[in-house]
């Protein structure tokens, strides 16, 4: 059922589909040539996850808001529990499938793109999890007009001032590594682990305000 709920969503955003596709290979290699140090690929996976997952995620939320979707989708048999998790399993497929596109695109174009490691990956996740584990509670508290601008701000910023930080952090050498008693492979798998927790503390605070929720 919450299949049937995500696939909903991507019919919804189906014609915007393949020119985000040729953005989420077209992005990366951009990047690449514009900056003038290494980030591990993480700024180039990390922009384009987060610009892709901002357009899909708008663009669902503004019909569902026009047409009064959610209203509609709670007198069918689709709980408010699986229409929360539906939204942030969207979320997830559309991190893992720009994950596989950059993957690929990174072994077929020759202009040294460069591929995510564990950690790189990780942090990516935990940073746009962050985001999202702020934004989707705020919006089902608030609704969608008066919170869009929130987003709107840090994905408009985001390519900006997300390069400058990295090139401050490498200058000064900060790299927030820490050593754990834990084999390597744990400590790589943190940040994936943090992001996890947040998702999921988020998705339940969500579910928590829509339920009470008068529509």
């Amino acid at each position: 059922m919450l299949l049937s709920l995500v696939k909903k969503d991507f019919i919804l955003v189906k014609k915007y589909l393949l020119i985000l596709l040729i953005f989420a290979v077209g992005a990366p290699i951009f990047i690449t040539t514009k900056i003038n140090f290494s980030s591990g690929g993480f700024l180039e996976f990390f922009i384009t996850v987060i610009f892709i997952e901002y357009m899909l995620f708008n663009t669902v939320s503004i019909s569902e808001d026009k047409y009064k979707a959610s209203a509609l989708l709670c007198s069918t048999p689709y709980t408010r529990n699986r229409l929360v998790k539906a939204k942030y399993l969207f979320i997830l497929v559309i991190f893992v499938c720009i994950y596989i596109i950059y993957t690929i695109t990174s072994f077929i174009v020759p202009i040294g793109i460069e591929r995510l490691n564990i950690v790189t990956l990780g942090r990516a996740l935990l940073i746009i999890t962050i985001f999202w584990g702020i934004i989707i509670p705020i919006q089902y508290q608030f609704g969608y007009e008066k919170t869009k601008y929130i987003g709107f701000t840090f994905i408009f910023l985001s390519p900006f001032v997300v390069p400058i930080i990295i090139h401050w952090l490498q200058s000064k050498n900060i790299n927030f590594q820490i050593t754990l008693p834990f084999p390597q492979i744990i400590q790589d798998l943190i940040p994936c682990l943090l992001a996890l927790l947040i998702g999921f503390t988020s998705m339940f605070v969500s579910i928590n305000i829509y339920s009470k929720k008068n529509l």
